[in-house]
């Protein structure tokens, strides 16, 4: 999908916990967000906001998402 100046604020304005479920529970063949530059973007942008979280965050934040919907 083409990242548009919308859509890039969009994935700006979530959280990592919205990324990480997004990226765990939607279906990428119904959400082409997650498809060329859209796509690229996201996962960048959702890698960055791990990194920058305190010690910890990301594991706790993954356990509540958790693998099941």
């Amino acid at each position: 999908m083409k990242l548009t100046k919308e859509l890039k604020a969009s994935i700006d304005d979530m959280d990592y916990e919205t990324m990480l479920y997004k990226w765990r529970f939607y279906p990428s063949e119904t959400d082409s967000i997650f498809e060329g530059e859209s796509g690229d973007y996201f996962k960048d942008v959702m890698f960055k906001k791990k990194d920058n979280l305190p010690e910890g965050e990301a594991i706790k934040i993954s356990k509540s998402v958790g693998w099941e919907k």
